[in-house]
């Protein structure tokens, strides 16, 4: 009994110290988890910013080459296809605000959400006009990089 009350004892010290194996911010996350939030919240605004000026090289990076979407035309979309509708000026935006609401770390996979308003530009059937989405998109750490492997978004409000 006074062992275990001696160890308690000593976790409670480091753990006011700061001491502990693992260094906790005050919300509740270590270092690493915070780095690695921090950098995916990066690669979120780099993508929108590449969405928005059609940059397909820093996309391309970006995505996996298993990439998936159920995009906001309800229509499930590769890697490649995206690429193509952005090539030919089928998708484009004019404006593009993206909130991240929800970032949650699972190892080497983390899951985003929030939400996005847009405006549409190209060939799109929505060409010109406003829309509110709702999105989740799925980064993954592959060949020691993240990148975004999986996205779903949905219209919730269109003006």
């Amino acid at each position: 009994m006074e062992r275990a009350l001696a160890v308690l004892l000593i976790l409670v010290f480091q753990f006011a110290e700061g001491q502990t194996s693992e260094s906790r911010n005050i919300a509740g996350q270590s270092d690493q988890e915070r780095a690695i939030r921090d950098e995916v919240n990066r690669l979120n605004t780099q993508e929108v910013e590449a969405l928005v000026h059609k940059d397909l090289k820093t996309l391309s990076h970006l995505w996996s080459d298993d990439f998936v979407v159920t995009n906001p035309l309800n229509k499930f979309v590769s890697k490649r296809d995206v690429i193509e509708l952005i090539e030919s000026n089928v998708l484009g935006f004019t404006s593009y605000d993206r909130q991240v609401e929800y970032v949650r770390l699972y190892g080497d996979t983390v899951i985003v959400a929030g939400r996005e308003t847009v405006v549409w530009a190209g060939k799109m059937p929505n060409a010109g006009k406003k829309s509110r989405l709702r999105f989740t998109a799925v980064w993954m750490r592959q060949a020691g990089r993240w990148q975004q492997v999986a996205r779903h978004a949905n219209i919730i409000d269109q003006q």
